[in-house]
Order: structure tokens, then C-alpha cells, then sequence
């Protein structure tokens, strides 16, 4: 078990009444759908880090709105802190990138369909209720 936090970032993309959900690639929690992010890499910040993973994972460009929240979960051996923010759609198609297998909108009334992790179905409600 690593005794080292990975420090990670989230992002809660939305386009009207959308969010955006990758299907993760890599692990932890490979196969399941989740929103973008990924590692936070040497003197990057949070948010730049954010908007790198959201590009690179889906090939969308958005604007930051606000940090949603700070979780701090074990996954697989590993501790990670997950730096949550959400952004508002610019530009771009979904398309998956890097780490991802697959990438699309879905309308938050329908995200009951994709069984998100707990954390990540609190954290795409907590952004929401504060747009």
C-alpha cells in the first residue's frame, strides 16, 4: 500500500442540460463510467490540470466555473485526492482520447443508466446544484 497521496483532478463538464462521462480506460476503476481527469502532473495547477485531462481524455475545451469539492478515497492499494471542478462546454465533439474508451453528453436525467460510483454521482450533484 502506497503511504504517498496521488493528487488528481476531476472535471464536471456541462453542456445545458448535459454532463459529460468518459468510460474509463485505465485504472482505477477501468470499464466504469466516470467524468474526466487524471494525475496532476509536476508544477501544474488543479484547474490547468483539469482542463488538460478534459481535452485530452474527450477533445472538449471548457471554461472552469469553481472547485466543487476535495475527496480523499483508497482505490485499488492506492490513496488519491480528487480536486473536483466544474466547467461549462466551449467547444469540441466528444471523442475519447487518451485514457478513455468512450465519451458523450448525457442528459442528467438519464445518468441513473451508467451506475456511477457513489463519489462521482455526489460530485456531479453538488456541481449542478450550485450552477
Amino acid at each position: 500500500m502506497s503511504k504517498e497521496f496521488i493528487n488528481c483532478t476531476g472535471i464536471v463538464c456541462f453542456k445545458g442540460d448535459e454532463v459529460l462521462l468518459i468510460k474509463r480506460g485505465n485504472p482505477p476503476r477501468k470499464g466504469e463510467w466516470s467524468i474526466p481527469g487524471g494525475k496532476i502532473e509536476f508544477g501544474e495547477t488543479e484547474m490547468k490540470a483539469a482542463l488538460r485531462e478534459l481535452y485530452e481524455e474527450t477533445g472538449i475545451k471548457a471554461s472552469i466555473e469553481k472547485k466543487i469539492n476535495q475527496v480523499v478515497v483508497n482505490l485499488e492499494g492506492f490513496k488519491y485526492i480528487l480536486h473536483n471542478y466544474s466547467a461549462i462546454w466551449i467547444s469540441g465533439k466528444p471523442t475519447p482520447g487518451s485514457d478513455a474508451l468512450d465519451a458523450k453528453f448525457i442528459k442528467l436525467n438519464k445518468l441513473s443508466k451508467y451506475k456511477l460510483w457513489k463519489k462521482t454521482q455526489e460530485t456531479i450533484n453538488a456541481a449542478y446544484n450550485e450552477e
